[in-house]
């Protein structure tokens, strides 16, 4: 199937909801992480999201860095490869701060809406602006310029109140206060508030999240400051029940207890990144280390072709990491799902 209508990637949405499930978004930066994510979607049965950031981007240009460049590379790659499996694929950017709305989403924006103009879909469904460092009311005059842009192109906005703690993609929020960790109630009635009337869109509400490398009880999350928030909102304009369309950031080290509990709250999108970062190195490491001396030329030896040609371990990479991916689809609750099923 092709990559994911706008009608579509609303039905996937309120599929999660009404399943009390979420996607996992895969942060990628090479064509092996495009693969990995939509194989991985595929053999399990479920839609899923793919998402670029900012140095994803920079990365899949080379020694240009050129961000908005190498999502816009990745993003056509994922619309062909999307198109030979019988799954949905949603493209989405991952944090973008006031700093680089110009340099990387602005481009990404005008990309889409030279497709919608020659009767395309835009390029990507929906990209985040992360005004989390901002004062609330200058991140909601940032959220609804930009939500009202993409509304015209039948896009999604992903916003961010609260601090997702530790050190991802060079923002580095390792020295936060703890208080800053949490969304209120308050904030997010404000969000809905603000945003609700011009588009569906997602947020990421915050409660303990902190992006990185931690064992499973590490990080302490509050999940219940997602429930208090989605009550303050139905009670405030009188919705149904878990009105927001909440994201998770920050999952490692998450225990399965804390994932489960934040589907009952309304999450419908888990960023995954840092474990299938791991995913994708840990066999290569293998493949090099049992390869020694076929991957080296010692003692005047040619090598062993075989063993040091890249896609003999780029391929177990990709293994790795889909097996990654299928691990956080079923922790998600989400195998079977497709609503192309």
């Amino acid at each position: 199937m092709p990559i994911a209508t706008t009608e579509q990637y609303l039905d996937m949405i309120a599929n999660a909801k009404k399943g009390k499930f979420a996607y996992p978004a895969i942060n990628i930066a090479n064509l092996e992480g495009v693969a990995a994510a939509i194989e991985a979607f595929a053999e399990l049965n479920t839609d899923g999201m793919i998402q670029v950031s900012t140095g994803g981007g920079a990365h899949a240009t080379g020694g240009l860095k050129d961000s908005p460049l190498g999502g816009k590379i990745l993003a056509e790659a994922a619309h062909e490869i999307a198109e030979k499996y019988n799954i949905l694929v949603v493209l989405h950017t991952d944090h973008c701060v006031k700093a680089k709305l110009e340099p990387f989403m602005d481009p990404l924006i005008a990309y889409s809406e030279e497709r919608v103009k020659a009767g395309k879909k835009p390029l990507f469904n929906s990209h985040m602006f992360d005004g989390s460092e901002l004062p609330l009311a200058e991140n909601m005059e940032l959220a609804e310029k930009y939500a009202k842009r993409l509304a015209e192109l039948n896009m999604l906005i992903e916003v961010e109140t609260g601090v997702v703690g530790g050190e991802e993609d060079g923002i580095d929020n390792s020295d936060v206060k703890a208080e800053e960790l949490y969304t209120t109630p308050e904030e997010m009635c404000t969000v809905y508030e603000t945003l609700n009337a011009i588009y569906p869109f997602l947020y990421a509400a915050t409660f303990g999240n902190v992006h990185g490398v931690y064992k499973p009880g590490n990080v302490k999350l509050t999940p219940e400051i997602l429930k208090n928030g989605q009550e303050a909102v139905t009670e405030k304009f009188g919705t149904d029940a878990n009105p927001l369309n909440l994201v998770f950031h920050g999952g490692s080290g998450s225990t399965e207890e804390e994932i489960a509990e934040t589907l009952d709250y309304g999450v419908v999108k888990m960023n995954v990144d840092t474990d299938t970062q791991y995913a994708f190195t840990r066999p290569i490491v293998s493949h090099m280390m049992q390869n020694y001396d076929g991957v080296l030329k010692i003692e005047g030896e040619v090598g062993n072709k075989k063993v040091y040609d890249p896609r003999s371990y780029l391929v177990k990479g990709r293994e790795g990491m889909k097996e990654r991916i299928k691990q956080a689809v079923r922790d998600l609750r989400g195998e079977g799902t497709s609503i192309l099923a």
